[in-house]
Formats: structure tokens, sequence, C-alpha cells
């Protein structure tokens, strides 16, 4: 049996050797490691039903893990339940909240519930930071979706939590919600919170997180700071723009790298940037050999998106030998 990795001096959260396996027989994890250091944005991407939310909802303490231990904040999700549970904020993706009571009531409800003594200053601060302080009198009922939305991030902050999950905080709001979200979640990093979000939006993890992690078919596949991680996986390509149209691609470049374009027009050479030698030189002199003009060169390097979509792409074990 393979031993779990010792859990790094700075990790504010252990994932330790979890799997989650269904009564039916579906294993929606298995055997997740990950340490989440203190302090930092970790953004955690995957395609739908790739274990992202089952994985938040046992570090969570709202599902149960078949084997593994989890440690927040120092406290096993199990056996310190409480004391773990409220170093944790949690922003769901489902829109629940208590309809018909005001703003103010419930967000100050949940951090009763949490066994903090009342302070309202606290929870104006924190109605004010998320533009909710003119509704804090109003039924919740009576809000838009993204002013739920809101209310939802409020109760999870309400108790003053160490780490702060948003899972999917962006699914179906105005970009002027998401862009005041996170510049509150840049400003309680910078305080001292943790932050783990999962989100359908890529360009957002490439811009806010410190590090990526990618699960795919219940595997956590890469973890990785977000700049390494873009610097290995990362490609860049050249896109040549060609005189004439070629028939074909010249035999003298069929042993790089290189695709022609179907009206002939352009050819796209992709290198490793990890390389000392880009390949560049060696294909513009076979062009010049062959006696083939451009008229333009270009170049342009992988995005998170590319990134993640490359990791993704491979099919589940199950069904790869189906």
């Amino acid at each position: 049996m393979q031993t779990s990795p010792s859990p790094t001096a700075d990790a504010i959260v252990s994932v330790r050797d979890v799997s989650k396996t269904y009564a039916g027989g579906f294993q929606a994890l298995k055997h997740v490691n990950l340490d989440i250091r203190r302090g930092e944005i970790f953004a955690l991407l995957g395609p739908n039903g790739a274990g992202k939310t089952t994985l938040i909802s046992i570090i969570c303490g709202i599902a149960n893990a078949s084997e593994g231990v989890v440690i927040a904040d120092g406290h096993d999700t199990v056996r310190d339940y409480r004391l773990a549970r409220a170093a944790i904020g949690l922003v769901p993706q489902e829109l629940h909240t208590d309809a018909f009571e005001s703003v103010w009531d419930t967000v100050s409800f949940s951090r009763g519930l949490f066994g903090k003594s009342p302070d309202p200053a606290h929870i104006e601060k924190v109605l004010r930071d998320l533009s909710l302080w003119d509704k804090r009198k109003n039924k919740i009922m009576t809000l838009s979706g993204g002013m739920k939305r809101r209310v939802l991030i409020a109760k999870a902050l309400s108790h003053e939590p160490k780490i702060l999950f948003l899972d999917e905080p962006s699914a179906g709001v105005d970009v002027e919600l998401r862009h005041d979200m996170w510049r509150m979640v840049r400003a309680l990093r910078e305080g001292g919170t943790t932050i783990i979000l999962t989100t359908h939006y890529i360009e957002e993890a490439e811009d806010m997180a410190d590090r990526i992690g990618v699960i795919n078919h219940g595997e956590l596949i890469v973890v990785e700071d977000k700049q390494v991680l873009m610097r290995k996986l990362g490609k860049k390509q050249l896109t040549v723009s060609l005189q004439q149209p070629l028939t074909g691609l010249p035999p003298a470049l069929s042993g790089q790298d290189v695709e022609l374009s179907a009206d002939g027009l352009t050819l796209t050479y992709t290198f490793d940037t990890q390389q000392d030698e880009t390949g560049i030189a060696t294909l513009l002199r076979a062009l010049n050999e062959q006696g083939i003009d451009f008229k333009d060169l270009r170049t342009s390097e992988s995005s998170l998106e590319d990134i993640f979509v490359s990791l993704v792409r491979k099919p589940a074990p199950e069904a790869a030998t189906a």
C-alpha cells in the first residue's frame, strides 16, 4: 500500500488519500492528496462531474469520505468537526436562503450558528463590502439572483472564517457583481484568509489564483503554481503567412511539428518554450531553401484554458479500456 505524503508545514488544509464511492458503486474521488497553503488563492478546475463539488463538500464536512482524512486549520474534519467547520466559510452553488428573513437577520443568524457572539460592526462591514448595506432590511425573497448570491457570500463571511470556499461563485451573476466579488477576494487574501475557488471562468483563475489544481474523473491530475504550470505546459506557436498557397507540406518540413492550413496559405509551427533551441531558425532556413516566400510572422502563447483542455482531454480509464 502506498504511503500518503506528509502535509507541508504551511498547509491550512491537508487532504490525505481521500476517496468517495457512492452506494451504486460510482467512485467520485480516487485517492486525492492535496495541501492548500495558508493565505493563498487556490483554484480547482475540472469539467462537470469531475469531482470538484464532492471534494469541497468533504473538506467542509457536508459529505463523508469513504476513505482518507482531511485536516482543516489543524483539526480533523470528522473527529473535531465543530472546530474544523468553524474555520471554514462556504459559498455554495445553489441559491438556498431564508426567503422570509431580512438580509441583516439571516447573516447575523449565520454568525450565531458558529457560536460567535454578536458583532454588528463586523456584519455591517461585510454587508457594505458586498454592496448589501442598503438592502439590509429587505426580505431575501425580494432580492434579485445576483443580490441573493451576495447574501450567500455574506453568510459565509459572518463568522470570520480563516478558510473560504467559493463553489462556482460567478455562475449566473452579472459582471458588476463578479468584479466586486474579486475585489473582495483579493482584500480577504491580503487580510490572511485562504481562498479556494472552483470556476468555469478559466480567465478568472488565470487572473486570481496563486496555484491551480486540475481534477478529472475523480483524480487530481496536476497541482502547480500558476506561472510554473503555464511555463511547463504552455506551448508557443509561430504562424507563417505565405505569399503563394502550397498544395501540400514539403517533405523537408515533414519532420517538424508544422501544419498547413486548408487553403495552403498558412503554416503553423508549435514549439516548446522549455527547449534551448526553438527550431524557428531551422524552419525559416528550410522555407528559404524550398523557395517558399512568406509575408508575415507572428507568435502566440497557450492560455490557461488551452492547458486545461489538453489536460482533461484524456478519456476516463474505464472508457479507455471499454
